[in-house]
């Protein structure tokens, strides 16, 4: 690497951090503007890594931008706000990962993962894959498919590798239904004002926990002996430590949200920094050499997560503004609207589109027209369908590490072994989110 291009990815890597601390910084005058100013900075610096949805997001967030100059400038400023708020959350999510992807404990917690018999071992990676998902994002199937692939070097490809890698896919897709920490509860909390994380949680969860028991029905047949004899099961110790970081990071997030009065998407991000910076001071404590890594290589997930941010306050403010204040549904569109969320979001990612993307779109113009009684059927569509196009679509980052990883194609696992389940799925949630709107409007 020459001279020249170390130092522009530092120099991208240093916005990216800036925007972390403006987004910190949020209570000082205009710190979202600088915020929002540093991340297109890092993404222009950064045009030639990025894929083409990314380009194709930055290149509707400038068009959207020249546009509201004339159309609305005032929802700029909010723009400007949500971009760099939703970026300081990536970026404490991303460090957070980081920092818990050296444990010693993550690498006994995944070993363990594929001791018991088939179904056993099925369950045990699914809904440890979800378990690990909440503080590590998609880094979660990267360390288990890093077993996977040892497994596949050992014994080939086998009906239990398969499945393996099922359960990794669909234990990650859990993560976005009901997981606090993850980007989509967050995101559609931020859309939908009145939607509490607590009230959306208590319906999600159960979904989650649905999705990932009915998938063994959707396995290839595993004889019974082709258990692994040397993946051996772990003590509680280690599940026991990991945890209660988790569950450190969750009430500390409740607890800024509603006795400091934060927004859920900065008590998230608070909460993950405040883990970071404990665990850095415990490595320091130990004699470790700490240092914070590079987020050169984020550009996309800046575009993605910022841009999407900012087109979603635009869009939001467009459509106020085309439909008018007053604008209503007919009241049976509103449950039948509710019941095709989930299959918008599917569909938009068998053609390339980053949930996030369809998320922001789908809350920017549906929550100022959604009857507020109702936001919790909306909001279960959204994250419903986030999760399950996660597990089932093959251009999602889950899917593609995975491939890199294990060798096994994105498209094979999307359409060959999630399809029926994915399509089942997104019924049975549309249904479900269309109930409660029904319902809700009703009371």
């Amino acid at each position: 690497m020459t001279s020249n291009a170390a130092r522009m990815l530092t120099v991208r890597s240093a916005l990216a951090y800036l925007a972390l601390l403006a987004g910190v910084a949020f209570f000082v005058p205009n710190a979202g503007i600088l915020g929002a100013a540093a991340v297109i900075l890092a993404i222009i610096l950064g045009w030639r890594d990025l894929r083409r949805v990314s380009r194709i997001i930055f290149s509707l967030l400038i068009a959207a931008f020249v546009a509201a100059i004339f159309i609305e400038p005032t929802a700029l400023l909010t723009a400007a706000n949500n971009m760099t708020r939703l970026t300081t959350l990536i970026i404490s999510v991303m460090l957070l990962s980081s920092m818990l992807g050296h444990s010693k404990d993550l690498d006994t917690i995944s070993r363990s993962l594929f001791a018991g018999k088939p179904l056993a071992r099925y369950y045990s990676i699914a809904f440890g894959t979800a378990f690990l998902s909440v503080p590590l994002n998609f880094g979660s199937v990267g360390v288990v498919a890093t077993m996977i692939r040892g497994e596949i070097t050992r014994r080939g490809d086998t009906a239990m590798t398969q499945n393996a890698s099922r359960g990794a896919l669909r234990g990650f897709g859990a993560s976005p239904i009901s997981s606090p920490l993850s980007i989509s509860i967050v995101l559609t909390v931020t859309l939908l004002p009145g939607l509490h994380s607590w009230q959306l949680i208590a319906v999600s969860f159960p979904v989650a926990v649905l999705y990932l028991l009915s998938g063994a029905l959707f396995r290839t047949p595993e004889p019974a002996l082709a258990r692994p004899d040397d993946f051996k099961p772990s003590g509680p110790m280690p599940w026991l430590r990991f945890a209660g970081i988790i569950g450190a990071i969750c009430i500390s997030t409740m607890l800024l949200s509603t006795l400091a009065g934060l927004s859920y998407s900065r008590a998230v991000a608070f909460s993950c920094l405040g883990a970071v910076a404990v665990g850095l001071v415990m490595r320091r404590l130990e004699g470790s050499k700490i240092s914070l890594p590079t987020m050169a290589p984020v550009t996309n997930e800046l575009v993605i997560v910022g841009g999407s941010a900012f087109l979603g306050a635009l869009i939001s403010a467009f459509a106020l503004q085309l439909m008018g204040e007053d604008f209503t549904l007919h009241g049976w569109a509103y449950p039948a609207t509710a019941f095709c969320v989930p299959f918008v979001f599917y569909l938009g990612g068998m053609v390339g589109l980053n949930p996030i993307v369809i998320g922001t779109l789908t809350g920017g113009v549906l929550a100022p027209i959604w009857p507020s009684e109702a936001l919790l059927g909306l909001g279960v569509g959204m994250v419903s369908g986030w999760g399950i196009t996660t597990a089932g679509t093959p251009h999602t980052a889950n899917s593609l590490l995975l491939e890199r990883i294990t060798g096994y194609s994105a498209h094979l696992a999307a359409i060959r072994w999630n399809l029926v389940l994915s399509l089942t799925s997104l019924t049975c949630t549309g249904l479900l989110a269309a109930g409660l709107t029904a319902g809700l409007r009703m009371l």
